[in-house]
């Protein structure tokens, strides 16, 4: 294992949430189906919803805009949204060999956190939702922190929200090449990418691992 920068006494690991720690896509396609059931949207709505989502990365004002012209629904944008916002979290899980990895990691002295771009109250009930957030010792959400990945203060609070420091050092697993693997550099954190099936960009300084989901990431820092 690589030794953490500094090596402090407690260890730091953030976490991206979406399609790191919890699988957003799997989520994504189970609300999909149940929203596409209720309104009758049709046999091809759910491969609709899905591409045109854009991974979560299309602000969610434009998406809802597109999905009520599209399917001439009469609820407005922002009523949609809120309704996906009430319902999306309960479609997320996180397994339970994941949660226990990463209270095997807390009980040897890591310090856990996330650090995910996103809306407040969409990702508090996510990490609430899936039983995360007794699992972690802090978290740091864009909207309310005012700052997104790649920006090297987003890492920052959220390492704070730990108790820990980046001066220290520490770890960060995540599947946004830019975002997460990038900005975690720029922070001075080793990382972790989870691959998606992707290949690394090819003439871009690669990460210090790669994993095909979160649970052979964990298994790397506490094998």
């Amino acid at each position: 294992m690589y030794p953490s920068r500094g090596q402090p006494t407690e260890r730091l690991l953030l976490l991206d949430l979406d399609n790191t720690i919890v699988n957003r896509e799997a989520g994504l396609h189970r609300w999909a189906e149940e929203f596409t059931r209720e309104l009758g949207l049709g046999a091809d709505a759910v491969d609709w919803l899905i591409a045109a989502d854009g991974d979560g990365l299309k602000p969610r004002d434009r998406f809802f805009a597109e999905v009520r012209q599209r399917f001439m629904l009469s609820g407005t944008p922002d009523e949609l949204h809120r309704a996906y916002q009430a319902r999306y979290p309960r479609h997320m899980h996180c397994p339970q060999t994941v949660l226990d990895q990463l209270t095997q990691l807390r009980h040897s002295g890591w310090k856990v956190g996330v650090v995910t771009n996103g809306l407040t109250a969409t990702q508090e009930a996510v990490l609430k939702h899936t039983g995360l957030a007794r699992h972690l010792d802090g978290w740091s959400i864009s909207e309310a922190e005012g700052v997104r990945k790649p920006d090297t203060a987003h890492f920052d609070r959220a390492a704070s929200r730990c108790g820990c420091s980046l001066a220290d050092g520490g770890w960060m697993i995540g599947d946004s090449v830019h975002a997460d693997i990038r900005g975690a550099e720029q922070a001075g954190l080793h990382t972790i990418w989870i691959r998606r099936g992707r290949p690394w960009p090819e003439g871009m300084p690669p990460p210090d691992q790669t994993a095909d989901d979160v649970a052979e990431a964990l298994q790397f820092l506490t094998g």
